[in-house]
């Protein structure tokens, strides 16, 4: 959907109007003003009804227990308009819960009960009993604990209705309307602590189950290397003692030692190098930070971007980019720059963008005929600086993969970098769609911007990050907050 559009018969919710433009926006808010406006026109509701309707939004904001809640819902009918009643909640997908009943209320009602021919989806009068069906938000049911059937959220009880009129039945109508919001609000608030609770809990658990045992892992690394090393020196005391000795055995061991160490070393190496990247990643997607704060949270260093950031990232990749037949070209889009490049970023999260990048890269690089004659898929990555991109003085630098296949097919540039996006032409291979959301996510946490060019040969990701240096005072950019937080596909 076009974001400058309104849909075509206008939107029709909230959720729709999320997506439409600030006109359209304004626009469906007065349409509704003035349909409430004929709305509340046509109940010609009494003086005491209108109270009645203030009165129960001014307690419902004062009280914040649920117990008080329930209480202040039953007596605002019974003191102001004489009627007993009782309050059913939904406990899951079958049983209703009595939470109260005023003193008054008579009868013989359990306190379970299902879903029947008095408690359902539809206004039910028994007798002198109105069962009115207490209805939540349809817009944000799904963040309820379980999704309640037909948005049914509870079921309110009056008795002595039997006298009511149709004016009197349309007011209890709407009020129990706006007891169902207020009443899913306060079931939202408290799934959010019994979140809150659980992330505090689960962050304790992290540090002490994962982080903590992952750094023994590096005194084990250390002992390792120094028995591989003992095994090289092995190996050039059995060589001495066999030129000493002239034994041949002793050589022939020696070189097999030599051999053996070889081999344990480029494992060795190898293994270290994934054991780093994957702590980094671990220590700073499980940072306490992101979990009390709720997002994302940068701890920026000065950093070498090639050696300590790009290259890291590449050597993972290249094994797998061999084994897709993909070559790196670096004139597809230039060389890196020579220089070195120090600046102020958070290592750990750039790390994740170009470990997305580059993993995107061996899923969708295809091969392609190059203007020089050239077949065969290929991958691209550089950067270079960009003046004053962000404002006079304020200088950027652009990073940029670019891999060769069949260009994406675009409304908008930025549409890949929305979650869940998927291209469709590579329905085969794996993937979430989070991963350049995340890319996203971490360059827009940085105060920069990302973009997408669809070459004739290729695709080119890059983002353009300010280019901030160690002890030089903070740039004032205007934050921007990503929509969503979401965890990386890699």
């Amino acid at each position: 959907m076009n974001t400058s559009d309104p849909p075509e018969n206008g939107p029709t919710s909230e959720s729709e109007v999320c997506f439409i433009s600030s006109k359209a926006r304004a626009n469906f808010v007065d349409k509704r003003v003035r349909t409430k406006m004929e709305d509340y026109g046509h109940y010609d509701f009494s003086l005491d009804q209108v109270r009645a309707l203030n009165i129960f939004f001014d307690l419902s904001q004062e009280f914040r227990g649920r117990e008080l809640f329930y209480d202040t819902c039953m007596a605002i009918p019974r003191m102001m308009f004489g009627l007993e009643s009782c309050l059913y909640v939904l406990e899951d997908e079958d049983n209703f819960v009595l939470v109260g009943r005023t003193s008054g209320f008579d009868g013989d009602f359990p306190a379970i009960r299902d879903w029947d021919e008095q408690v359902g989806v539809g206004i039910v009068q028994d007798g002198d009993y109105l069962f009115l069906p207490v209805h939540c938000n349809p817009d944000y049911n799904d963040l309820l604990p379980f999704r309640p059937p037909e948005n049914i959220i509870g079921n309110f009880v009056f008795r002595g209705t039997k006298r009511l009129g149709d004016s009197d039945r349309l007011f209890l109508e709407k009020y129990v309307n706006r007891v169902g919001f207020q009443l899913h609000n306060r079931l939202l608030r408290d799934r959010n602590r019994e979140h809150l609770g659980f992330i505090r809990n689960l962050v304790e658990d992290i540090g002490h189950n994962v982080i903590v045992p992952n750094m023994y892992f590096k005194l084990y690394f250390n002992q390792l290397r120094r028995m591989i090393v003992s095994l090289d020196r092995l190996g050039d005391e059995m060589q001495a003692l066999g030129r000493e000795k002239k034994e041949s055995g002793c050589m022939v061991c020696a070189h097999r030692i030599r051999d053996v160490y070889g081999g344990m070393k480029e494992k060795f190496d190898e293994i270290y190098r994934h054991y780093v990247q994957t702590s980094m990643f671990l220590e700073t997607l499980l940072r306490r930070r992101h979990f009390e704060e709720g997002r994302y949270v940068l701890e920026k260093r000065p950093c070498n971007l090639r050696s300590q950031i790009v290259e890291p990232q590449l050597r993972r990749y290249l094994p797998r980019l061999e084994e897709r037949g993909v070559l790196l070209d670096m004139t597809l889009g230039g060389a890196p720059a020579d220089q070195i490049i120090r600046m102020m970023v958070d290592i750990g999260l750039l790390s994740q963008v170009f470990a997305n990048l580059f993993s995107n890269a061996v899923k969708y690089t295809r091969p392609v005929d190059l203007p020089d004659g050239r077949n065969g898929a290929f991958m691209s990555y550089g950067w270079k600086m960009v003046k004053g991109h962000f404002a006079p003085g304020m200088d950027g630098i652009r990073m940029y993969v670019l891999t060769t296949g069949k260009p994406l097919s675009l409304l908008d540039p930025l549409e890949v970098f929305q979650p869940g996006f998927r291209a469709l032409n590579e329905p085969d291979e794996a993937g979430t769609g989070h991963g350049l959301f995340f890319v996203r996510q971490v360059v827009e946490l940085h105060r920069g911007e990302v973009g997408y060019i669809a070459h004739e040969y290729g695709n080119e990701f890059f983002f353009i990050l300010p280019f901030e240096m160690e002890g030089a005072p903070a740039l004032d950019l205007p934050h921007r907050c990503p929509e969503f937080s979401e965890a990386p596909s890699s």
